[in-house]
Protein backbone atom coordinates (compact mmCIF):
# COMPACT_ATOMS: atom_id res chain seq x y z
CA UNK A 1 0.00 0.00 0.00
CA UNK A 2 1.19 3.56 -0.96
CA UNK A 3 -0.01 7.25 0.53
CA UNK A 4 0.63 9.29 -2.92
CA UNK A 5 3.48 11.31 -1.69
CA UNK A 6 6.31 10.99 -3.90
CA UNK A 7 9.47 10.52 -2.57
CA UNK A 8 11.78 10.72 -5.83
CA UNK A 9 11.77 11.67 -9.01
CA UNK A 10 13.88 8.85 -10.99
CA UNK A 11 14.85 8.36 -14.49
CA UNK A 12 14.55 5.62 -17.18
CA UNK A 13 17.65 3.94 -17.58
CA UNK A 14 16.62 1.19 -20.12
CA UNK A 15 13.84 -0.40 -20.76
CA UNK A 16 14.61 -4.12 -22.56
CA UNK A 17 11.48 -5.35 -24.19
CA UNK A 18 9.49 -8.68 -25.43
CA UNK A 19 6.77 -9.00 -27.25
CA UNK A 20 4.30 -7.74 -24.90
CA UNK A 21 6.14 -6.59 -21.82
CA UNK A 22 9.16 -5.14 -20.52
CA UNK A 23 12.18 -4.93 -18.04
CA UNK A 24 12.57 -1.22 -16.64
CA UNK A 25 15.27 -0.40 -14.75
CA UNK A 26 15.02 3.04 -13.29
CA UNK A 27 18.13 5.47 -11.89
CA UNK A 28 17.25 6.38 -7.85
CA UNK A 29 18.86 6.94 -4.99
CA UNK A 30 16.54 7.84 -2.04
CA UNK A 31 14.48 4.67 -2.33
CA UNK A 32 17.31 2.39 -2.54
CA UNK A 33 18.38 2.77 1.06
CA UNK A 34 16.55 -0.46 2.18
CA UNK A 35 15.62 -2.39 -0.82
CA UNK A 36 14.91 -5.45 -0.98
CA UNK A 37 14.38 -8.15 -4.00
CA UNK A 38 10.57 -8.28 -4.18
CA UNK A 39 9.76 -5.01 -2.88
CA UNK A 40 7.19 -3.30 -3.70
CA UNK A 41 7.95 0.04 -5.60
CA UNK A 42 4.77 2.78 -7.18
CA UNK A 43 6.65 3.70 -10.45
CA UNK A 44 4.17 6.56 -12.06
CA UNK A 45 1.83 5.34 -9.34
CA UNK A 46 2.03 1.84 -10.64
CA UNK A 47 2.95 -0.78 -8.40
CA UNK A 48 6.25 -3.09 -9.52
CA UNK A 49 8.26 -5.70 -7.82
CA UNK A 50 11.42 -5.26 -7.67
CA UNK A 51 13.55 -7.98 -9.00
CA UNK A 52 16.86 -6.79 -8.88
CA UNK A 53 19.03 -3.52 -7.44
CA UNK A 54 22.53 -1.86 -7.47
CA UNK A 55 24.01 1.17 -6.14
CA UNK A 56 22.00 3.15 -8.34
CA UNK A 57 19.62 1.83 -10.03
CA UNK A 58 16.43 -0.97 -9.06
CA UNK A 59 14.41 -3.20 -11.99
CA UNK A 60 11.40 -4.44 -12.41
CA UNK A 61 9.45 -6.73 -14.74
CA UNK A 62 6.29 -5.37 -16.42
CA UNK A 63 3.57 -7.67 -17.26
CA UNK A 64 0.77 -7.53 -21.02
CA UNK A 65 -1.80 -6.31 -18.35
CA UNK A 66 0.25 -3.54 -16.28
CA UNK A 67 1.46 -2.46 -20.27
CA UNK A 68 -1.90 -2.30 -21.36
CA UNK A 69 -3.63 -0.26 -18.36
CA UNK A 70 -1.17 2.15 -17.53
CA UNK A 71 1.02 4.99 -19.32
CA UNK A 72 4.39 2.71 -18.98
CA UNK A 73 4.77 1.85 -22.55
CA UNK A 74 4.92 5.84 -23.02
CA UNK A 75 8.42 5.38 -21.16
CA UNK A 76 11.74 5.47 -22.95
CA UNK A 77 15.18 5.47 -21.73
CA UNK A 78 15.76 9.32 -19.72
CA UNK A 79 12.26 10.03 -18.93
CA UNK A 80 11.09 11.37 -15.46
CA UNK A 81 9.42 9.16 -13.04
CA UNK A 82 7.90 9.51 -9.80
CA UNK A 83 9.07 6.82 -7.04
CA UNK A 84 7.35 5.75 -3.71
CA UNK A 85 8.13 2.99 -1.71
CA UNK A 86 5.56 0.79 -0.04
CA UNK A 87 4.06 2.49 3.20
CA UNK A 88 5.94 1.64 6.82
CA UNK A 89 3.59 0.25 9.31
CA UNK A 90 4.80 3.21 11.39
CA UNK A 91 4.91 6.47 8.98
CA UNK A 92 2.56 9.06 8.58
CA UNK A 93 -0.02 8.47 6.64
CA UNK A 94 0.21 11.80 4.58
CA UNK A 95 -1.85 11.46 1.43
CA UNK A 96 -4.87 8.98 1.16
CA UNK A 97 -4.98 5.25 0.67
CA UNK A 98 -3.52 4.37 -3.08
CA UNK A 99 -2.94 0.15 -3.86
CA UNK A 100 -0.98 0.72 -7.01
CA UNK A 101 -3.14 -0.78 -8.86
CA UNK A 102 -4.01 1.81 -12.23
CA UNK A 103 -7.76 2.08 -12.62
CA UNK A 104 -6.58 3.52 -16.57
CA UNK A 105 -5.07 6.55 -18.21
CA UNK A 106 -5.97 10.35 -18.66
CA UNK A 107 -4.60 12.97 -20.84
CA UNK A 108 -3.69 16.11 -19.91
CA UNK A 109 -6.05 19.02 -21.78
CA UNK A 110 -4.29 22.02 -20.24
CA UNK A 111 -1.95 23.89 -17.38
CA UNK A 112 -2.89 27.02 -16.21
CA UNK A 113 -1.14 29.08 -13.56
CA UNK A 114 -3.32 31.18 -11.10
CA UNK A 115 -0.83 33.35 -8.82
CA UNK A 116 1.51 30.69 -7.17
CA UNK A 117 -0.48 27.32 -8.00
CA UNK A 118 -0.88 25.43 -11.87
CA UNK A 119 -4.71 24.45 -12.49
CA UNK A 120 -3.97 20.82 -14.14
CA UNK A 121 -7.11 19.53 -16.74
CA UNK A 122 -7.43 16.08 -17.03
CA UNK A 123 -9.61 14.11 -19.62
CA UNK A 124 -10.46 10.61 -18.64
CA UNK A 125 -12.93 7.83 -19.88
CA UNK A 126 -16.47 7.56 -17.70
CA UNK A 127 -15.77 4.41 -16.62
CA UNK A 128 -12.90 6.21 -14.64
CA UNK A 129 -14.70 9.84 -13.91
CA UNK A 130 -17.35 7.69 -12.24
CA UNK A 131 -15.43 6.99 -8.99
CA UNK A 132 -14.18 10.61 -8.73
CA UNK A 133 -16.30 13.36 -6.93
CA UNK A 134 -15.57 16.92 -5.94
CA UNK A 135 -12.84 17.65 -2.99
CA UNK A 136 -12.30 13.81 -2.88
CA UNK A 137 -9.01 12.01 -3.72
CA UNK A 138 -7.46 11.01 -6.83
CA UNK A 139 -3.95 9.48 -7.65
CA UNK A 140 -2.19 10.66 -10.35
CA UNK A 141 1.10 9.38 -11.98
CA UNK A 142 1.00 7.89 -8.17
CA UNK A 143 0.86 11.84 -6.87
CA UNK A 144 -2.07 11.95 -4.28
CA UNK A 145 -4.27 14.87 -5.07
CA UNK A 146 -7.41 16.59 -4.17
CA UNK A 147 -9.80 16.79 -7.22
CA UNK A 148 -11.27 20.16 -7.52
CA UNK A 149 -13.89 20.76 -9.95
CA UNK A 150 -15.07 17.71 -12.29
CA UNK A 151 -17.35 17.74 -15.43
CA UNK A 152 -18.74 15.21 -17.53
CA UNK A 153 -15.44 14.36 -19.47
CA UNK A 154 -12.96 15.56 -17.43
CA UNK A 155 -11.69 16.59 -13.89
CA UNK A 156 -9.01 18.82 -12.05
CA UNK A 157 -6.92 19.83 -9.35
CA UNK A 158 -4.50 22.51 -8.16
CA UNK A 159 -1.04 21.83 -7.55
CA UNK A 160 1.19 24.11 -5.48
CA UNK A 161 4.56 24.76 -5.39
CA UNK A 162 5.96 22.20 -3.78
CA UNK A 163 4.27 19.41 -5.05
CA UNK A 164 5.13 21.14 -8.80
CA UNK A 165 8.82 20.62 -7.37
CA UNK A 166 8.61 17.27 -6.26
CA UNK A 167 6.74 15.56 -8.85
CA UNK A 168 7.23 15.04 -12.86
CA UNK A 169 3.55 16.57 -13.36
CA UNK A 170 4.38 20.03 -14.31
CA UNK A 171 6.99 18.81 -16.42
CA UNK A 172 3.88 17.21 -18.60
CA UNK A 173 2.54 19.38 -21.35
CA UNK A 174 -1.48 19.02 -23.65
CA UNK A 175 -1.69 15.58 -24.66
CA UNK A 176 0.40 13.57 -22.78
CA UNK A 177 -1.26 10.95 -20.66
CA UNK A 178 -0.81 10.08 -17.04
CA UNK A 179 -2.08 7.09 -15.01
CA UNK A 180 -5.29 7.50 -12.71
CA UNK A 181 -5.99 5.41 -9.39
CA UNK A 182 -9.39 6.45 -8.01
CA UNK A 183 -10.50 6.46 -4.18
CA UNK A 184 -10.66 2.92 -3.50
CA UNK A 185 -13.45 3.22 -0.91
CA UNK A 186 -15.16 4.00 -3.81
CA UNK A 187 -15.03 0.85 -5.83
CA UNK A 188 -15.76 -1.47 -2.33
CA UNK A 189 -18.68 0.76 -1.62
CA UNK A 190 -20.15 0.16 -5.47
CA UNK A 191 -19.42 -3.67 -5.32
CA UNK A 192 -21.28 -4.10 -1.95
CA UNK A 193 -24.24 -2.15 -2.70
CA UNK A 194 -24.66 -4.15 -5.90
CA UNK A 195 -24.15 -7.36 -3.30
CA UNK A 196 -26.51 -5.63 -1.30
CA UNK A 197 -29.22 -5.19 -4.09
CA UNK A 198 -28.85 -9.14 -5.83
CA UNK A 199 -29.30 -10.65 -1.50
CA UNK A 200 -31.96 -8.62 0.12
CA UNK A 201 -30.13 -5.70 2.13
CA UNK A 202 -27.74 -6.18 4.56
CA UNK A 203 -28.07 -8.21 7.68
CA UNK A 204 -26.14 -9.65 10.31
CA UNK A 205 -25.97 -12.77 8.42
CA UNK A 206 -24.98 -11.00 5.12
CA UNK A 207 -21.95 -9.05 7.50
CA UNK A 208 -20.82 -12.39 8.30
CA UNK A 209 -20.64 -14.20 5.17
CA UNK A 210 -18.79 -11.33 3.42
CA UNK A 211 -15.84 -10.85 6.18
CA UNK A 212 -17.41 -8.03 7.63
CA UNK A 213 -18.27 -9.76 11.69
Amino acid sequence: MFTGIIEEIGRIRSIRTGSDSCVLTVSAEKILSDMHIGDSIAVNGTCLTVCGFGQHSFSADVMPETMRRTNLGDLKAGSPVNLERAMAANGRFGGHIVSGHIDGTGRIQSLKKEKNAVWVQISANPDVLKYIVEKGSVAIDGISLTVAKISVQDFSVSIIPHTGEETILLKKKSGDTVNLECDIIAKYVEKLCGVQKSSGGITENFLAEHGFL
